[in-house]
C-alpha cells in the first residue's frame, strides 16, 4: 500500500472525532470519564480543540504519540491532574497554567520546583496548607511574586508590578537566556 510522491493529504484527527472513536471502544461516555486515553491516533491528533471542554471528571488525560505542536484549550479541565504528552511536536509551553488548588502542599522546598517552569503564565493555588498559612499572614502573593517573577496572574487575580519590576524581570529573563546559550549541555 504505497502512497504516490506527494504523500497523503489526509488531514490529522481532531479531538472530537478521537473521543468519539474511544467511546465507541471503551464503551464509556467522554464526558464522565476519569481516565481518556488518546495515544498514537492514526491520523494522529495535531492540535487540541474546543472539544477537550466536554472532558469534565477527566483526571488522567493520555495524548502522547501524537503530533500536536502547542497547548491550548487546558484550562477548564478542572479535575485534571495528570497529562501525559510524551512522542508529540511540542516547541514550547507558551500559556501554561497549572491549576494546584485544594492539594496538600505545605512547603516552600516543593513550591520551589515551579521555579524550572519559566513559562509558567497563570498559577492558581487556592487551598493548599502553604497559601492558607501565608495568605492568613498577608504574605502570600508578594511572596510567590518574588519566587515566581515571570507569573501573570496568581489565584485567578492579574499580578500588576511597577515599572522597576518590570526591567528587573526583563534583565532576569536576558541572564537566563544567556546562561543557557551558554551551557554546552544545551547543544547537541
Amino acid at each position: 500500500m504505497s502512497q504516490g510522491k506527494g504523500g497523503d493529504s489526509q488531514k490529522g484527527t481532531t479531538i472530537r472525532e478521537a473521543l468519539r472513536q474511544w467511546e465507541e471502544n471503551t464503551g464509556e461516555k467522554a464526558t464522565e470519564a476519569v481516565e481518556v486515553k488518546l495515544i498514537g491516533i492514526y491520523p494522529p491528533i495535531e492540535k487540541l480543540d474546543n472539544a477537550l471542554q466536554t472532558l469534565v471528571n477527566c483526571e488522567k488525560l493520555c495524548l502522547s504519540t501524537n503530533m500536536i505542536e502547542k497547548l491550548s484549550h487546558l484550562n477548564n479541565l478542572r479535575c485534571l491532574k495528570i497529562l501525559s504528552l510524551g512522542r508529540n511536536n511540542i516547541k514550547n509551553f507558551a500559556g501554561l497554567v497549572l491549576y494546584m488548588s485544594n492539594n496538600m502542599v505545605k512547603d516552600w522546598t516543593e513550591f520551589m520546583k515551579l521555579t524550572e517552569v519559566s513559562t509558567l503564565e497563570e498559577l492558581n493555588f487556592v487551598g493548599n496548607p502553604l497559601e492558607e498559612k501565608h495568605s492568613g499572614d498577608g504574605t502570600w502573593r508578594t511572596e510567590v511574586e518574588r519566587k515566581l517573577t515571570w507569573l501573570k496572574k496568581l489565584d485567578g487575580l492579574p499580578i500588576i508590578r511597577d515599572v522597576d519590576d518590570e526591567l528587573i524581570l526583563e534583565q532576569q529573563q536576558q541572564q537566563q537566556s544567556r546562561k543557557s546559550s551558554m551551557d554546552p549541555s544545551s547543544t547537541s
